[in-house]
């Protein structure tokens, strides 16, 4: 089974400029969390699968209540952070979207995109 999370708005503050630690800025993550597709199957109740409203929540804390200066280690925490508290999670990938990026130039937005393996 695969759950995803698509486009979850924070605003954070993140960067390696102090004015983005200082101001913030919003933040688009995505987070797709992937299970054992054999216990699929055997889900009846919500303690057999992934609560995504707990990974919601993980994903928030992350994003809105600390600062780090590179989307690296953000997206490294949240995909710590997952793995460890959600054990039917096999494999998580994430996003990260700076959507005001401070480049002199036109793009839409830097995206990171990180995935691991629980152990």
């Amino acid at each position: 089974m695969k759950i995803t999370l698509k486009n979850m708005i924070f605003y954070g503050y993140h960067g390696l400029h102090e004015a983005e630690r200082t101001l913030g800025q919003r933040f688009s993550v995505d987070i797709t969390a992937i299970t054992n597709s054999e216990l699929d199957s055997k889900v009846r109740k919500l303690s057999d699968t992934i609560d995504y409203t707990a990974i919601y929540e993980v994903v928030k804390n992350e994003v809105e209540n600390y600062k780090y200066h590179l989307l690296e280690k953000l997206a490294n925490k949240v995909l710590e952070h997952i793995l460890k508290e959600f054990k039917l999670v096999k494999k998580c990938s994430i996003k990260i979207r700076k959507i005001a990026v401070p480049i002199s130039g036109t793009l839409d937005y830097v995206e990171l995109e990180m995935e691991r393996e629980s152990s």
